[in-house]
């Protein structure tokens, strides 16, 4: 009996820790953009594991990963989805939960009041889902 209470505890154990486990984030920056620097640092401070990777050509990412009409300074990938911009990690956990068919969702530009761009001012950021066509963005969510 003794040796089931064990394996249950260990079950258990290794199943509460991967609840808690940071989501994993790869972020892809130009080497010289502050703001940058300062979004990866708002999403650990988040509870994200982010791992950025510095790239010259922000162009091609942004094709690889379907976001180049809406593109802002860096391209996160994150469970699958592309994340463009300073989008703040309530619109992030939301796309996560629901896990809609789309790219992604992108703040577009580097828009004052968000995440990484100074202080933010929540209700003032639209955050746009980027479509799998080519039909025009529609809003995900006001941040």
């Amino acid at each position: 009996m003794n040796r089931w209470i064990k394996i249950c505890i260990v079950a258990l154990s290794l199943n509460a820790a991967s609840a808690f486990a940071a989501t994993a984030v790869t972020l892809y920056k130009s080497p010289a953009c502050e703001c940058c620097e300062k979004y990866v640092q708002y999403l650990e401070q988040n509870g994200f594991a982010v791992k950025a990777i510095n790239e010259d050509n922000m162009d091609a990412i942004k094709k690889r990963y379907g976001t180049a009409r809406m593109a802002s300074c860096h391209t996160s990938i994150i469970d699958g989805y592309a994340v463009e911009g300073h989008v703040p990690v309530r619109a992030i956990r939301k796309l996560l939960r629901e896990k809609p068919a789309i790219v992604g969702i992108s703040a577009p530009g580097m828009p004052q009041h968000s995440p990484g761009m100074g202080e933010e001012r929540p209700g003032t950021l639209v955050i746009y889902a980027i479509s799998k066509s080519n039909t025009k963005p529609t809003v995900f969510s006001v941040e």
